[in-house]
């Protein structure tokens, strides 16, 4: 199948606002023969250029190449580019022998006219390229190119480096060439604005969310049954958390959205970030990991255990959703556009036989030193480190806005047991343990912290309540703190039963 058939196919994939910034790979095609037939017209066709023209020098190698031509003293042709205005103007520059030049049609003495004044009309006569070239041309093909129509004759200045010099070069521009590029380069250039537009449009829509889902996962302490613990006011042996917590989960859905976040992060759906792989998925597998999460989530929700009770929430969510099918649906458009990109010039230098052209500028690249309005990539470059995916940014910037604003447990766990550090005891270390887990160090004559080693764990007692994250944590983990005292009690109560020499583990009837 025909790439341009295939291009088609793709694009039919995404939404409509996306089609409509692709890039014209037919018409593109259409200028290539354009090109050609230009080409031909002047008495250059593909086969003669092929074996004699020379790729326009890098900036890189200007001093290399400056060298290389006082050292060239043959005839060559050499494929470059001037900017003009706005645009780019592609040229060859045909260098010419003195005694090769063509007989000047200008009136006048027979003195040798200035340079900048000797004129000749297209097409190129067979003799001039035959003599400029030699053994390059085709003995089959230097006489079968059909000149163009009297309307487009068009005289072209030879120039001349130095009027003493024996030898000149001349200049011709190639009008199907520079309007195959303008066209490629404007299309490039809209996509660019339309990609700033709507990377404004993702950042407003994030931000509103945020405030969504913020508001719709309230903590405990937005109500009035909210009441924080002091160590000037409190017994930390008596501190508790109030199964009135729980009625917070009626009025917000702060622990389904952590859920949500939960599920999200594991699935890793556009960054791995595990150690079998990390770094961006390719789009097969971002794709299948995005539905394998919606799927589950759905799920979830369709069983009940995840409940979103807030209208708000259900909206967000939503939202939230269609945020990450747009970066999927951009990373496609950017993997065709940069194919089609590819596919055009590489189709353009195998048509023309004139040499690959230099890098081009892309929206859906970011270098770090550019604003908003400075979205540029080279082709080359896709790969460096010096640049940033514009869908790798919008997926940082979707982590680093919503996922914090739910507090994750982990964050909050005691190393030694895992489950959230509640009560948390703070060492003179730093380090910050459960209050179950402490005792039982404490009761083993461990003395040095299991972290750091420091010897600071018999020493605690309760002025090490760290009293801040105590209440921080009764606020944002009101269900996992109330399980975690529960199950504190229950081991406190079994070993000091077992003190006691009595064996908990079945009833006994008397």
């Amino acid at each position: 199948m025909h790439f341009s058939k295939t291009y088609s196919q793709l694009l039919l994939t995404l939404p409509p606002e996306l089609r409509q910034s692709a890039i014209q790979y037919r018409q593109l095609k259409k200028i290539i023969n354009q090109i050609v037939a230009e080409l031909n017209a002047l008495g250059l066709s593909p086969d003669i250029l092929q074996n004699v023209v020379q790729p326009p020098p890098h900036a890189a190698d200007k001093g290399k190449q400056k060298e290389d031509s006082e050292q060239h003293t043959g005839p060559r042709i050499i494929y470059e580019f001037t900017t003009v205005d706005d645009h780019v103007e592609p040229r060859l520059r045909l260098c010419l022998d003195s005694d090769d030049l063509p007989p000047s049609d200008a009136p006048g003495p027979s003195s040798s006219p200035p340079p900048s004044d000797v004129n000749i009309v297209l097409p190129i006569p067979p003799d001039v390229i035959r003599a400029a070239l030699g053994s390059a041309i085709p003995t089959d093909t230097s006489e079968s190119s059909e000149g163009p129509s009297e309307s487009s004759v068009a005289e072209l200045a030879l120039k001349t480096a130095d009027s003493s010099a024996q030898s000149g070069e001349l200049i011709i521009p190639l009008v199907s060439d520079t309007n195959f590029f303008r066209t490629l380069t404007e299309a490039l250039n809209s996509l660019a604005a339309y990609l700033v537009t709507k990377r404004a449009e993702f950042e407003t829509t994030l931000r509103s969310l945020s405030q969504d889902i913020s508001s719709a996962s309230r903590p405990s302490s937005s109500t009035s049954s909210f009441h924080p613990y002091s160590p000037f006011s409190s017994d930390p042996a008596n501190i508790s958390v109030s199964s009135h917590a729980l009625a917070i989960t009626s009025r917000s859905d702060l622990d389904t959205w952590r859920q949500i976040f939960q599920l999200y992060m594991e699935a890793d759906i556009f960054q791995g970030h595990q150690e079998r792989f990390r770094g961006e998925r390719d789009i097969e597998d971002a794709e299948m990991r995005l539905q394998t999460f919606n799927s589950e989530l759905n799920e979830r929700i369709s069983k009940g255990a995840l409940k979103l009770r807030m209208k708000q929430s259900r909206v967000a969510l939503k939202t939230f959703m269609e945020l990450n099918t747009f970066i999927l649906d951009l990373r496609k458009f950017q993997h065709v556009t940069a194919e089609a990109t590819r596919k055009i010039l590489k189709k353009h230098a195998k048509r023309t036989a004139l040499p690959l052209a230099p890098d081009l500028t892309s929206p859906f690249v970011i270098r770090p030193d550019s604003q908003d309005s400075a979205l540029v990539l080279s082709r080359s470059t896709m790969r460096s480190t010096e640049t940033l995916s514009l869908s790798l940014l919008l997926v940082q910037a979707l982590t680093e806005t919503l996922l914090p604003i739910i507090p994750h447990i982990d964050d909050y766990s005691c190393v030694i047991c895992t489950s959230l550090a509640f009560k948390p005891i703070r060492l003179r270390c730093s380090h910050l343990f459960c209050v179950r887990c402490l005792v039982k160090l404490q009761k083993r004559g461990e003395e040095h912290c299991p972290i750091c080693r420091a010897p600071t764990v018999l020493s605690a007692d309760r002025s090490n309540v760290d009293w801040a994250l105590l209440n921080f944590m009764k606020d944002w983990f009101p269900v996992e703190a109330k399980k975690k005292l529960q199950q504190n009690e229950r081991e406190a109560a079994e070993e000091e039963m077992q003190e006691l020499g009595l064996d908990m583990k079945g009833c006994m009837l008397m």
